[in-house]
């Protein structure tokens, strides 16, 4: 029996390519903002070998943060069999951070979450996580170090991020530094990503990916 969509209609035989598995998993992103993550994530896909790119499908999509754990619902429904949902977003100005990552994980979703800000998962390519407390200064502060290490002012919007946190940073000592920062908040008696600081759950998903390839 041939599959319908969801008006009913019959699909084509395009569509019905368009939803063929990847053998590797189809990552769904949520993210409320409108550049760095997508960036990033882009970047790595991009990034890999290029026989898996196909295999392995990683699709970003931006909405307000009070949406992403109802958009992620609503996309895995339409084709929960394709996808491994993730919701990425940094503490920031968000209130009811905690609330959203203990709702997101008792409905399936995984979290990938920072704190102050995105940036401070960036910073540990660079080979450390400082105690910055504020956004604003981390952005700042990892701004300055990217312009040393890289050559060139930090843009939230560069498609080409990833690829040069790669080259003139260490993707593998990030993973290991970002784990030991999660592993200490917990050994102080840190248990709410909001006091978990400065920290990030990034690198479980970053890691995971790459995990795949090799």
């Amino acid at each position: 029996m041939e599959k319908k969509d969801r008006t009913g209609n019959r699909k084509t035989r395009e569509q019905r390519k368009q939803f063929k598995v990847p053998e590797m998993g189809y990552y769904l992103i949520i993210t409320d903002t409108k550049a760095t993550e997508r960036c990033f994530f882009t970047g790595l896909h991009q990034a890999l070998p290029e026989e898996v790119r196909d295999k392995l499908v990683i699709r970003v999509v931006e909405t307000k943060t009070r949406t992403m754990i109802d958009k992620c619902l609503e996309l895995i429904a339409y084709d929960a069999q394709y996808r491994m949902p993730w919701i990425v977003f940094d503490r920031d100005q968000v209130q009811g951070f905690d609330e959203i990552i203990a709702e997101a994980v008792g409905k399936g979703i995984q979290v990938g979450w920072s704190n102050p800000c995105f940036e401070i998962w960036m910073y540990a390519y660079f080979g450390s996580m400082p105690a910055l407390q504020d956004s604003r200064a981390c952005c700042s502060d990892f701004g300055r170090v990217y312009e040393a290490k890289i050559g060139q002012k930090y843009s939230k919007a560069d498609e080409q991020m990833y690829d040069k946190l790669c080259r003139a940073g260490d993707e593998e000592k990030a993973i290991r530094i970002a784990q030991q920062k999660l592993e200490q908040c917990k050994r102080e008696g840190r248990i709410k990503p909001s006091e978990m600081c400065p920290c990030t759950t990034v690198h479980e998903l970053v890691g995971e990916i790459k995990g795949k390839v090799k």
